[in-house]
C-alpha cells in the first residue's frame, strides 16, 4: 500500500465521492454516513435522477451524472466504486491516474486476467487499492475467528461447513425486483456469490490447496448457474464444504441476515452459526450452549458495510494494508477460476 499522506487537507475528516447509486449502494451512502471521520461531498450516477434521490437523502451536496466531471469540480480525499463489474477498467484506471486512494465493490472484473490487470494499475500508480469484500466484516464471523484463536474448541481445524438457500432465484421473475442483471450473467453462483464464502473460508481457515466443484442451473430463465457443491483443502489442514442453491428457500426468518447456517469442526469441539445471528459453542464430551456476542440487524447483514468500510478508513489514516486490498483479493479469484475449472473437468483442481 502507498505511504502517501492521507487526508490531503488539515483536519481528519476524509472527503468521499462516491461512483453508484443502484440497489446495494444505498448499503454504502448509510455506513458513511454513520462514520465520523468520513464526510461524502459528491456522489455519480449515468441516471442523475438515482444520484440526486441518494443525495436528498444523506444530505449529498454535489451529484453528477459523469464521474470524470465529478472528479475534475470536487476535490476528495478517496472514492468509492458501487457500479457493475463490467464499469470497473474504465474507473479504476481513472481514479488511479488521479492518485486517489479507492474501495470497489466486487466482483472487481469479468475475469482473472482482468481482475490482475486493475490491481496492477492501482499498484502503478501506488494508490491504496481495496476490494468491498464484506462478508469477512459479518461480526460472527469476526467472533468465530477470535474463539477459535484463543483456543474454545481447539487448535486444528477439521470442517468448515457452509450451507446456503437463499430462496430468491426461483420463477419466470427472479432477481428482477432488486438486481435484475443476474438473470443474464453468464456465470453467477460462484462469481457474484460463492466469493464471498471463498472469501470467508480463507479468513477462517487459511489459503485453499485445491478444490472440487460441481455447478447446476436450476432455473432455466437464467444464464448462469445457481446451485453448488463444493469442497476446498486448506493448506494448514482441514476441509470446507460449500453447498449453495439459490432456487431452493430456507426456512429463516430472514435469510438474507446471515445468509446461510456454518458449522466450524475442530479437535476441541464446534461452533455453530444460526441464521439469527445466534452462535453456539460446544467443547467435546459437553453440551451446546449459547454464546453472547455483538450483533446487529442496522444496514447489512450484521453490518458488515459499515465494518468493511471502516476498516478502510482506519488503515487509511494508519497507512496500514488492507485486509481486502487487491492483491488478496487475487488470492480468492484464483481458488474461484479453480472451482469452475473443476467443474468442467470433474477433478480436483489447484488454484
Amino acid at each position: 500500500m502507498s505511504a502517501e499522506p492521507t487526508p490531503k487537507h488539515s483536519d481528519t475528516t476524509l472527503r468521499c465521492a462516491c461512483i453508484g447509486a443502484g440497489y446495494f449502494s444505498h448499503f454504502h451512502y448509510d455506513a458513511w454516513s454513520r462514520i465520523d471521520a468520513v464526510r461524502v461531498v459528491a456522489c455519480c450516477d449515468v441516471d442523475r435522477s438515482k444520484a440526486q434521490a441518494v443525495a436528498e437523502q444523506y444530505a449529498i451536496a454535489r451529484t453528477f451524472s459523469d464521474y470524470r466531471q465529478m472528479l475534475d469540480e470536487v476535490e476528495v480525499d478517496f472514492v468509492d466504486i458501487i457500479t457493475r463489474p463490467e464499469t470497473h477498467a474504465d474507473i479504476v484506471a481513472e481514479v488511479a491516474q488521479r492518485g486517489l486512494p479507492m474501495i470497489c465493490q466486487k466482483p472487481l472484473a469479468n475475469s482473472l486476467e482482468e481482475c490482475e490487470h486493475l490491481v496492477a494499475v492501482a499498484a502503478e500508480h501506488g494508490v491504496p487499492f481495496m476490494i468491498h469484500e464484506n462478508f469477512r466484516f459479518q461480526p460472527w464471523y469476526r467472533e468465530i475467528k477470535r474463539l477459535f484463536n484463543q483456543g474454545v474448541v481447539g487448535e486444528k481445524l477439521h470442517t468448515i461447513s457452509f450451507r446456503n438457500r437463499a430462496g430468491d432465484g426461483h420463477g419466470p421473475q427472479a432477481y428482477l425486483a432488486r438486481q435484475p442483471y443476474f438473470q443474464s450473467m453468464p456465470r453467477f453462483l460462484v462469481f457474484e456469490a460463492g466469493i464471498h464464502t471463498v472469501d470467508t473460508f480463507r479468513f477462517l481457515a487459511g489459503e485453499v490447496s485445491r478444490v472440487w466443484c460441481q455447478l447446476r442451473r436450476l432455473n432455466p430463465v437464467i444464464a448462469g448457474e445457481d446451485a453448488g457443491i463444493a469442497v476446498f483443502e486448506f493448506e494448514q489442514g482441514g476441509l470446507g464444504l460449500y453447498d449453495a442453491n439459490r432456487f431452493n428457500e430456507s426456512t429463516a426468518e430472514d435469510p438474507r441476515y446471515t445468509f446461510g447456517e456454518l458449522l466450524f469442526e475442530a479437535d476441541g469441539g464446534t461452533l455453530r452459526l444460526y441464521p439469527d445471528g445466534r452462535l453456539t459453542i460446544q467443547p467435546l464430551g459437553q453440551p451446546e450452549r449459547d454464546h453472547s456476542y455483538q450483533h446487529t440487524r442496522q444496514g447489512f447483514a450484521g453490518d458488515c458495510v459499515r465494518e468493511t468500510q471502516q476498516h478502510f478508513v482506519d488503515c487509511l489514516l494508519s497507512k496500514s494494508e488492507f485486509e481486502t486490498s487487491g492483491r488478496n483479493y487475487l488470492q480468492s479469484i484464483v481458488v474461484q477460476e479453480a472451482m469452475y475449472r473443476s467443474a468442467v473437468s470433474g477433478c480436483w483442481e489447484k488454484p
